[in-house]
Formats: C-alpha cells, structure tokens, sequence
C-alpha cells in the first residue's frame, strides 16, 4: 500500500462526538512515551509530520482522526499510564479511550504499541488481557527496535508473548518496528490493506 494522502479530520473528546462512522477505522494506543506519534508519522510517510511528536509524554489527550488515502482513517488515541496525569484526567481517557474501543462500529483494529527496548510492563500486559476479554480485535506493534540490541529486544518480545501465553489461546499477530530506521512500515501497511479489503471471494 502507497500513501498518497493523509489529512487530519478531527479531534473529539467523547464517543458521541467522533465523526460519523464510514472508513475503516484503525486504532493506535500504548503507555505514554511508547513512540506513538513517531509511528504513526513513519506510517503516513508524509513530508510534514501529521502526529505531533512531543518530549512530553502524555500530550495526546484527544481521540484524533487521520483520512488515509480516503479509503480508512488511522485513529490516534490518548497514551495511558502516564504518571503525572492527575488521577481524574486518567479516569477520563480511560472513559471515553473504552467506550471508543468497545461500541465504535467502524474500528476493524487496534495496535497496541509496545516499548521493545524494555522487559515487559504490567499495564501492557493487563491492557492487551483486557482487549482479549472484551473480544476487540487487536494486534501489536512492538516500538523502538533500534534502541535496544537485536538480541535483547527479540528477548524482550519473547518474554511478552510468553506472558500473554498464560491467558490466552491464540497469541496476536505482532509487527516489529523503528521509526528512526523505518523498519515495519511495509508489513503494517500491507495487514492494514488486507483488512481494508477485507476476505477474497471464492
């Protein structure tokens, strides 16, 4: 899949305000400072960043929506376990981020970002278990590959699958990737096709 285009839509602080459902939507969330935007701009491949990429962890605080090639939308969602967030601001992302992932009917899936450069986090875990009990489609996106030594992030990947193993059946399809290196793009852009596709017809 060629990125031709890549225009900002709108932001919306609630479900009932998203815009209204037509596109395929795919949804992009992780623990704040996972490199989010910094994806999400190597993804759309545009000149001018489209995501804004901050030293604060923290400042996506709004579901964003992104028209690609006018055939899906990429939705970027508010990070979550950031620490200096007061206690009330949580409890709203973790509102409305919930009631987009569990009632918006145009979400085909979401990608969990995952720091590959450290050893698994709780809060990862518990999400992606959260995500598999409320049967919302979801694969990951493992971050930062260029951080850490090839060995420790495949140990590091490892070490996350095999903790997801001890609750579910089927472990998720996983992407690794560098935004800095552009490493991942193809093979998450060419599943994204895929399912904008949808099945082949016999």
């Amino acid at each position: 899949m060629q990125i031709h285009s890549a225009e900002f839509e709108t932001s919306s602080a609630d479900l009932e305000s998203c815009p209204p459902e037509s596109l395929p939507e795919f949804a992009f969330v992780g623990r704040s400072n996972v490199g989010k935007s910094s994806l999400i701009n190597m993804i759309s491949g545009q000149k001018k960043d489209i995501a804004i990429v901050s030293s604060t962890p923290g400042r996506t605080q709004l579901i964003n929506f992104f028209n690609m090639n006018k055939k899906w939308k990429l939705v970027d969602l508010p990070g979550y376990g950031y620490a200096k967030t007061s206690k009330s601001q949580q409890e709203k992302f973790q509102e409305f981020v919930t009631d987009y992932l569990l009632n918006r009917g145009s979400l085909k899936c979401v990608f969990v970002l995952i720091d590959s450069s450290i050893p698994p986090q709780a809060i990862d875990l518990r999400f992606t278990q959260w995500l598999m009990q409320s049967k919302v489609p979801f694969v990951l996106a493992f971050t930062k590959a260029d951080k850490a030594k090839r060995g420790a992030v495949e140990r590091n990947q490892d070490a996350f699958m095999l903790a997801m193993s001890e609750w579910c059946d089927g472990l998720p399809r996983f992407f690794t990737s560098s935004a800095k290196k552009r490493d991942g793009r193809r093979s998450i852009l060419e599943f994204i096709d895929s399912a904008v596709r949808g099945p082949k017809k016999k």
